[in-house]
């Protein structure tokens, strides 16, 4: 096959960290590549070097097959200002984009149809979108263009689980061809494995390639590894028997000891460094007694819109539930309602006398009270020593334990990054020994390594669980079921797993467009045609009502947005003060509810405008 990029001899240093260090590699046509690693440790700098948006300090980088390289990065360059239409299509005229089923297959796959219904319509504004939404257009954008290579940074960011079932089996089917390839930095291991021809670890300055996708990465690695484990031994011996020598008294140092000292120190240069490993130890647990949080005939609603209607649910002591559903079907709303943090429209929430319950969320502002607090500050507040097994460690040793050795303890939490965050947060809620533990999206920003970790820790916890992820690995790992929220306020029992999601979804969207067909040869025979532009149904008074409306929503979207920000600086400026930062953040979820309200209303506006 044709060698798209090559990578010779590549070094490249940021500040006093060598990121890369004299790596060679090549990317052929018909790759794909999965590229892993911890956070921090040059994924993202790997990417921008190989599509040519960072020079290196030495070596050579050529692309002598490429003749398009498109770049799916983590930070939003949409303009706010474009239409849905001109954002992923760009110039391209209706009869040809229309006439390509791949083009159509990116519109139905990550923006609800050819007309884009899942994010108000092809000619819908940019800039009152989610940033979910935004990450959606980018990515659909690229796809539409099919670049020569395609490099995706954390493309099943804000994908559900379906988006990321569609996005792997779309990248299988359209980037197998010899004159492309794909390289995608991702911490999702059932889409690495599902489009992966390669694996590349990015760790210490130097890319390990491995053949395969995840489980072939693991199985390789460990290998690696073991056959490392034999080769330490065999230098260890060696190693014992050199020091025995130069331990020796005065008579045996005469004709070669230099020889023998600098064979000692070669193999004493050649162990290498102990691994800084992020471990996160298994956590006592409270024992439960046989109530732990029920909801009987329970109704939530978010404005006039109903997200669970009349469900009765029991969580049973040390159960494992994974949840799935489609975006705006109550996943976290459920997790909120179970915490008894959202009012039930009716019904009742029942909670055991001993029950201790911990909620992780998805917002990481929630450590924004603790940003100049250190490291090793923001554990002992919860508190300072915890008893682990029969012994007692205090806050220093659990903060080495948990991967932030040395002077990373001393970090102000203001100074760490996304995935650190996240793994302080989970560290602080385990810390307080729950036995009720609520996971909302628990993989965002964690690299696989904190994952797999994460996962050895969930495995031996004796609690009950309930976790909402769109890691399909997560889910099947952790959990011993899963439920579903299909949209239409009930709690679906899934005995075949994520697996049987997915054909429920596959058949639910044949179903409707079966309907919608129907429906239309229906009007289509039952009165005269509808005026140009107009959806079949609407009245020129309804269409104008309808486009008010959503102006009208949208100045009050921007005018939220506008206070959300306020919110946000004035929680900034109040770190150290808990009471203040409280009711900030009580008026942050009042406005985050107000806008998913109008959220709805918007887009039940734009189906009528079409």
């Amino acid at each position: 096959m044709a060698n798209l990029i090559s990578v010779e001899r590549a070094s490249l240093a940021l500040g006093t960290a060598q990121v890369l260090d004299e790596v060679s590699l090549g990317v052929l046509g018909g790759d794909r590549i999965g590229v892993v690693g911890r956070n921090g440790g040059g994924k993202t700098t790997l990417l921008r070097v190989l599509a040519g948006q960072r020079e290196v300090d030495s070596g050579r980088v050529t692309r002598a097959g490429v003749s398009s390289v498109g770049v799916l990065a983590q930070d939003d360059v949409l303009d706010p200002g474009h239409t849905v239409r001109e954002a992923v299509l760009g110039d391209l005229p209706e009869h040809v984009w229309a006439g390509d089923p791949r083009v159509r297959d990116v519109l139905t796959g990550l923006l609800g149809g050819i007309e884009a219904q899942a994010v108000g319509g092809l000619e819908a504004t940019i800039g009152p979108m989610s940033g979910g939404e935004r990450r959606r257009l980018a990515l659909a954008r690229l796809l539409v263009q099919d670049p020569t290579v395609l490099f995706l940074d954390e493309p099943t960011n804000h994908l559900d689980v379906e988006g990321v079932a569609w996005l792997a089996e779309h990248l299988v089917r359209h980037r197998a061809r010899p004159d492309n390839a794909v390289v995608a930095i991702t911490h999702d291991r059932w889409f690495l494995d599902a489009i992966a021809t390669n694996t590349w670890e990015v760790v210490d300055g130097k890319v390990n390639a491995f053949e395969g996708g995840y489980a072939a990465y693991v199985l390789a690695k460990a290998e690696r590894e073991r056959m490392a484990q034999v080769t330490a031994e065999r230098r260890d011996n060696l190693l014992r028997k050199e020091l025995a020598w130069l331990r020796r008294g005065a008579p045996a140092r005469t004709s070669k000891p230099k020889f023998r000292i600098e064979a000692a120190n070669t193999l004493i240069a050649d162990e290498p460094p102990p691994r800084d490993d992020v471990e996160l130890m298994r956590f006592a647990t409270t024992r439960l007694g046989k109530d732990v949080v029920d909801l009987l005939d329970a109704t939530v609603a978010l404005g006039d819109r109903v997200l669970l209607d009349r469900i009765t649910w029991h969580l049973a002591p040390g159960e494992r539930v994974g949840i799935v559903g489609v975006n705006g079907a109550g996943k976290s709303t459920l997790l909120r309602a179970v915490a008894g943090q959202l009012p039930l429209a009716s019904g009742k929430r029942k909670q055991g006398v001993t029950v201790r319950l911990a909620y992780l969320t998805q917002e990481v502002r929630e450590l924004e009270r603790y940003a100049d607090w250190r490291v090793i500050e923001a554990i002992e507040d919860v508190r300072k020593y915890v008893r682990l097994g029969a012994k007692e460690v205090s806050a220093s040793q659990l903060a080495q334990r948990l991967g932030f050795t040395g002077g990373r303890q001393q970090t102000r939490v203001s100074s760490l990054s996304g995935g650190e965050r996240r793994r302080l947060q989970l560290t602080r809620l385990l810390m307080d020994e729950p036995n009720v533990l609520l996971l909302d999206e628990p993989t965002n920003d964690l690299d696989i390594e904190t994952l797999t970790s994460l996962e050895d820790v969930l495995d031996g916890w004796a609690g009950t669980l309930l976790v909402v992820s769109h890691d399909r690995y997560l889910l099947e790992r952790v959990c011993d079921r899963q439920v579903a929220l299909l949209g239409d306020g009930r709690v679906r029992e899934l005995p075949g797993g994520v697996e049987q999601y997915l054909e429920l979804r596959h058949e639910a969207l044949e179903a409707s467009a079966r309907s919608a067909a129907a429906a239309s040869a229906s009007a289509d025979t039952a009165r005269p045609p509808a005026a140009a532009g107009a959806p079949a149904g609407a009245s020129p008074a309804e269409l104008r009502e309808a486009r008010k409306d959503m102006a009208r929503i949208e100045k009050q979207l921007t005018r939220l947005g506008q206070r959300e920000e306020k919110i946000h600086a004035a929680m900034a400026e109040a770190a150290t003060d808990h009471a203040k930062v409280l009711e900030l953040n009580g008026q942050l979820r009042e406005v985050v509810d107000e806008r998913e309200t109008l959220e709805l209303e918007w887009l039940a506006a734009a189906e009528v405008v079409g």
